[in-house]
């Protein structure tokens, strides 16, 4: 179906988890999120915590969480009560913009690529209660555009501007089980570089990057 939501343009669109809902971004520092009523959407709320344009959107389907970055390269994760969306700030303690972002498949960590030459993995510390990450730094040379999780919870696709895609490890044991042998490794200690390749051609920037359930990376 087509539907228009605004004038302007729409981007880091995101799905909740059965499709009734959607959260976007008119192309600057807030966050629709509209509901289906009937044949029409319908804007129930606002996010406003950002005060610079958003450059990336996650919806969590498990634990309905929605996790924003933005130019002001700070994110927040927004999480749902009482039909209420609370945000929590995640300082991404990073010197670029950035880009992209995504909710690893068991929703108790996310990954955050930008033009700082890095990856964050950042996740929930109970006893503390905030955010922590951890940097993913070598061999990135390249503003970060796309990230893809492994179903396993542990490896982590990156497409870059350097016209590669490198998959690493973002074990966290403070938080993931032990992961078992892949046909990628069977050690895989956090920021060790398992593979990277380029896609056929001439090359270019690779914009989305994706696992299969049998462990290929799609680009």
């Amino acid at each position: 179906s087509l539907y228009q939501f605004l004038l302007e343009p729409i981007t880091c669109p995101a799905w909740n988890r059965d499709h009734t809902q959607i959260a976007l971004s008119p192309s600057d520092h807030e966050v629709h999120i509209c509901k289906k009523n009937g044949g029409q959407w319908v804007k129930a709320h606002e996010l406003k915590e950002h005060n610079r344009h958003i450059t990336g959107m996650y919806w969590a389907p498990k634990s309905d969480r929605i996790v924003t970055c933005g130019a002001n390269r700070n994110t927040y994760v927004w999480s749902q009560k009482d039909g209420v969306s609370k945000p929590t700030l995640v300082i991404l303690r990073i010197n670029r913009v950035a880009t992209f972002l995504k909710w690893s498949p068991l929703e108790n960590k996310f990954a955050v690529g930008g033009g700082a030459q890095l990856i964050s993995i950042y996740y929930f510390e109970s006893e503390n209660a905030w955010w922590v990450s951890k940097h993913i730094k070598k061999p990135i040379r390249s503003t970060a555009l796309s990230l893809g999780w492994h179903p396993n919870n542990v490896l982590l696709a990156a497409g870059s501007c350097d016209f590669k895609c490198r998959v690493f490890s973002a074990y966290i044991k403070e938080v993931d089980e032990k992961p078992t042998s892949t046909p990628w490794s069977s050690k895989m200690p956090f920021g060790q570089l398992m593979s990277a390749f380029s896609g056929s051609g001439t090359g270019g920037w690779v914009q989305r990057v994706s696992f299969s359930h049998y462990s290929s990376v799609y680009l």
